[in-house]
């Protein structure tokens, strides 16, 4: 039905950046909120980052600064760029967007990308 397809990770020294991207496909009918979680190894999922379909957004204490979401409704992707990026950014991220279906439109549903790694290391 929808797709969430992450791309941008990598391995990156302390300090450097990298950008993210996370395109949804499918039968969209509508795009709500979109968002950035990380998981690192033996760690809880976390929030990081969330746009609005308004472009309102909010951060992690973790990353206030440092990250940027941002999203290009016309081409239904979100983006998250991360600069001085620290080692304790290492995680996998995911996106994971609020929409409605082109066939159902009076319900919203969550779906998650597949993740990528993000490694900070020098």
């Amino acid at each position: 039905q929808v797709q969430l397809v992450e791309s941008g990770g990598g391995l990156v020294q302390p300090g450097g950046s990298l950008r993210l991207s996370c395109v949804a496909s499918g039968s969209i009918g509508s795009i709500y909120g979109m968002d950035w979680y990380r998981q690192a190894p033996g760690k809880q999922r976390e929030l990081v980052a969330t746009v609005t379909k308004s472009t309102s957004t909010n951060y992690a204490d973790s990353v206030k600064g440092r990250f940027t979401i941002s999203r290009d409704n016309a081409k239904n992707t979100v983006y998250l760029q991360m600069n001085s990026l620290k080692p304790e950014d290492t995680a996998v991220y995911y996106c994971r967007a609020i929409v409605t279906l082109a066939t159902q439109p009076l319900y919203k549903y969550q779906y998650w990308g597949q993740g990528t790694q993000v490694t900070v290391s020098s």
